[in-house]
Parts: C-alpha cells; sequence; structure tokens
C-alpha cells in the first residue's frame, strides 16, 4: 500500500503523483492541509513537517526520493505498455 502526504500547493507532490501515475503504482493522497490528525501521524512517522511524505507498506521516505522509491516499488523493472 502506498500513501502520499501532500498539499495541493507543494510542487515535488504534484510531480511525485505523476511519476507513480506514470508508472501505474496506485496510491492514496492525503491531503494535510485538511486533514489535521493526518498530518500530526505524518509528523510523527517522518520526524517532519515538510511534504511529500511517502509510505510504502510501513516504509516511510521524506520527499521525492527516486531512487528509494524505485527500490521499494521494483520501478525499475516493471515493463512500459
Amino acid at each position: 500500500m502506498v500513501k502520499i502526504y501532500s498539499t495541493p500547493s507543494c510542487v515535488y507532490c504534484k510531480t511525485l503523483k505523476e511519476y507513480f501515475k506514470k508508472h501505474n503504482i496506485e496510491f492514496t493522497d492525503i491531503d494535510v492541509s485538511k486533514d489535521e490528525k493526518a498530518l500530526d501521524k505524518m509528523i510523527k512517522d517522518s520526524g517532519q513537517m515538510g511534504v511529500p511524505v511517502v509510505d510504502i507498506d510501513g516504509e516511510v521516505i521524506t520527499g521525492f526520493d527516486k531512487q528509494k522509491i524505485d527500490g521499494l516499488l521494483k520501478i525499475n523493472q516493471v515493463k512500459q505498455k
């Protein structure tokens, strides 16, 4: 399960979501500007207030760390259609 903690004004969040869509990765987008409980969870799990924060099966990644995300999701092994 992939969750993205984001805000509507975050350029990196938008880029990350487009990247996931390009690679057919299903994700849940959580807008922390509107959900205070989610914001508190994101800060507790990541130790920071900045977005994006990605949770991939319990592995928390801060920012758009492409190498780490690709490794966890095995994106380099996904065949393009």
